[in-house]
Order: C-alpha cells, then sequence, then structure tokens
C-alpha cells in the first residue's frame, strides 16, 4: 500500500504524522510525507527514515495569525502553498492521510485523483465545537474558488469537506476523551507519539543535577509571547522558590538577567526532560500537554488560542495541572496556576493519570489504515 501523509504547520503538526509514518513502514507500507521545510522539521522526518517531499514555503514564513479581516485571504494562500506540492506526491498512492492547513487541499486531490482520503485530527475539541454555517462563511469562498480553478463542483458543507464524517481522533482518551456530535463517527486511536531516544544536552544535565527540579517554561511554535511574558514567568517562578529553565522556541525568548538559578535551552528531548522538571508552563499544544502528562509533570497552561483553550481546560479538570485565564501572563496572573501545580496533591495527581496515557496510538492507526478502514472515497 502507498500512502501519503501531508501536514503543513509547526511541530506538532509534523511528529505526530511522522510517527504514523514509522508504525506506516514497520508494517510494510511505502509512505512518503510532504511537509514543512523548516530545518527543524526535516530534521524530524530525516532522523526517523521518513521521504519528505518538501512544500517551498517554510512555516515560519507566515508571520503571524491572521485577523478575521485577512482569513479568507490566507487560506487562499495556503491552498496555492500546498496544491501543485500534493497532487504531483500523490501520484500512483492509494490513500492520502492530512491534517492541519493540508486539510484546505488534499480532500480535493483525492477527489480529482480518485484516492481515498483520511483526515486527522489532533483535539475531539476541533469536532465539539463545529459550526458548519461559520466555517461556510470563514473558508467556503477560497476553498470554492480553487475548486472551480481545478474543474471540481463547488462544495455546501465545508466542516465535512475538511473533516469527513470518519476522521481520525489522534488523542489520548484520557486527556480528550471523543464526545463528538451527531454526524461524525470519529475513530479514536490514542496520540500517535514519535520515542525520542536523544540525550539530554551536559549543560542541561548539570543544571539539573544542581540543585532541586526546576520549573520549566516554553511556548513552542507560539510566537506571540514577548520579553513581558518570558519576565513575568521568570519572576513568578522565582517567587514560588524554585529554579528556572526558558525554552527558547520559535519566538526566541531570552533571559532577563544573568542569575545562576536560571538555565535558556533551544529544542530538546522533551519526554526526558519534563520527567526531571517541577512543572511545566507551556502554550497548551496537544503534543507539549501529552508528552507533560506521560511524564507526570504538573502543568501551567497559558492558551495563546485555538485548541489550546481546550487543552487547559482538560488539564484543569483532571486535576494534573492549572489553566491560566487568558493568553498575557503576568508575575500575578501566574502566581495563583503555578501554586496549584507545585501543591504535593496536584503531584500526586499528575503521577497517577501518566499511568493511564497510551502509547500505542500510531501503531493503532496504521493497522486501521492497512486493514482497508481508509477504503472511502468522497
Amino acid at each position: 500500500m502507498r500512502v501519503l501523509l501531508s501536514t503543513y504547520g509547526s511541530r506538532g503538526d509534523v511528529e505526530p504524522m511522522v510517527a504514523l509514518a514509522v508504525q506506516l513502514q514497520a508494517l510494510g507500507a511505502d509512505v512518503r510525507m510532504c511537509a514543512p521545510p523548516d530545518a527543524e522539521l526535516r530534521a524530524v522526518l530525516a532522523r526517523e527514515g521518513v521521504p519528505q517531499v518538501p512544500f517551498d514555503r517554510p512555516w515560519r514564513s507566515w508571520e503571524r495569525p491572521p485577523d478575521a479581516a485577512e482569513r479568507t485571504q490566507r487560506v487562499a494562500d495556503l491552498i496555492a502553498a500546498q496544491y501543485d506540492t500534493v497532487t504531483e506526491a500523490a501520484e500512483g498512492c492509494d490513500v492520502i492521510v492530512a491534517t492541519a492547513m493540508s486539510q484546505f487541499v488534499a480532500p480535493s486531490v483525492a477527489e480529482r485523483l480518485g484516492l481515498a482520503y483520511r483526515c486527522v485530527l489532533f483535539c475531539p475539541d476541533v469536532l465539539d465545537g463545529l459550526d458548519g454555517q461559520g466555517l461556510d462563511e470563514l473558508f467556503g469562498k477560497p476553498i470554492n474558488t480553487h475548486r472551480a480553478s481545478i474543474d471540481l463542483p463547488p462544495v455546501s458543507d465545508v466542516g465535512t469537506f475538511l473533516f469527513t464524517d470518519r476522521p481520525l481522533l489522534a488523542a489520548d482518551p484520557t486527556l480528550g476523551p471523543w464526545r463528538g456530535p451527531m454526524g461524525f463517527d470519529a475513530r479514536q486511536t490514542g496520540a500517535w507519539i514519535l520515542p525520542d531516544e536523544r540525550p539530554l544536552p551536559a549543560e542541561l544535565l548539570t543544571f539539573l543535577d544542581a540543585g532541586e527540579p526546576p520549573v520549566y517554561a516554553g511556548f513552542g511554535s507560539m510566537r506571540t509571547l514577548d520579553a513581558g511574558g518570558v519576565r513575568a514567568a521568570i519572576e513568578a517562578i522565582r517567587a514560588a522558590d524554585r529554579r528556572v529553565l526558558i525554552g527558547r522556541g520559535w519566538a526566541g525568548l531570552g533571559l532577563i538577567d544573568d542569575q545562576d538559578a536560571c538555565l535558556l535551552i533551544g529544542e530538546v528531548n522533551q519526554q526526558d526532560l519534563f520527567g526531571r522538571v517541577a512543572a511545566v508552563v507551556h502554550h497548551g499544544g496537544a503534543g507539549t500537554t501529552t508528552t507533560a502528562a506521560r511524564a507526570g509533570a504538573p502543568q501551567v497552561v497559558v492558551p495563546q488560542g485555538g485548541d489550546q483553550v481546550y487543552w487547559a481546560r482538560r488539564v484543569a479538570e483532571l486535576g494534573i495541572g492549572a489553566a491560566h485565564r487568558g493568553p498575557t501572563p503576568t508575575v500575578q496572573s501566574l502566581a495563583g496556576p503555578l501554586g496549584t501545580a507545585l501543591t504535593p496533591g496536584t503531584r500526586a495527581r499528575a503521577a497517577a493519570v501518566a499511568d493511564s496515557i497510551g502509547t500505542d496510538g500510531a501503531r493503532t492507526a496504521a493497522e486501521l489504515l492497512l486493514a482497508g478502514d481508509a477504503a472511502e472515497r468522497l
């Protein structure tokens, strides 16, 4: 079976698809993957031996989330940036499996080439909160304009076009249980986790061994946090009498002084790191939330938008951490959530939930795909 995986987004959109690719390859499938050409994303695919068909435009080149007036044009631009690449890569394949911004393109490619298609979601809230009329208004025009240009008929239900009625839900059922709306038959496989065996850098290991477990604060690919946000995080963690680890992330965060109890790090093995920290302050991406939960690390989620609000709520509901109110942290606003995360009760609860987090979601999804679960055509 020849499978094309396609994703256009940040690491949280790429790494789970690489996990699926590895499992498909292990089962004998011929896999290739369309993904952004950003160096750190290419490195993940190369490390796992997954053939990449790169898009022309890096994900980092999309400077900021669009406002409401710009959203229609942004979708049109995203479609234009992907369509030719996905179409060429899909030739000779049996099925396209897509997620993130590739959901605007892959269904039309599959329809035009007569291929099976499956949509992947990393958060159940995408469907829980589905408002078909809203999606039609937001995305119908650029999708249908493009479809007309490739001689395909317009779609009248954008929600079903994007997500299909049988999406694959790559989320852990403890963290993100499926309680979806009528009309969608999601197949919840569990989270797609790519094992990371990389050793932690020597400087980081020295820092970890030099005192009590620090609190880690990092916001991944989010570029909405500025110097004020990182200052607030550092000062709030210090006020809780904890050492500080700051993840530089795509925002290029830095330190505010040269005190010894604070260390700035780049991209590292979070699966290892999070098991060694007192708590994780982060943006609430699906991958980071799952990694921290698996490690038994208490969390403070500072959601910047989208499905991050859902994951912040779930962390609080499960008692494995706390949700920050709003996207902009201050020392005062972080004090309460951080205090909750650092209690013995929260750590005990986080350790208990960690034992329930599954690790075989990508294998389950690969077996479903190869068993013919992807046979439906648009």
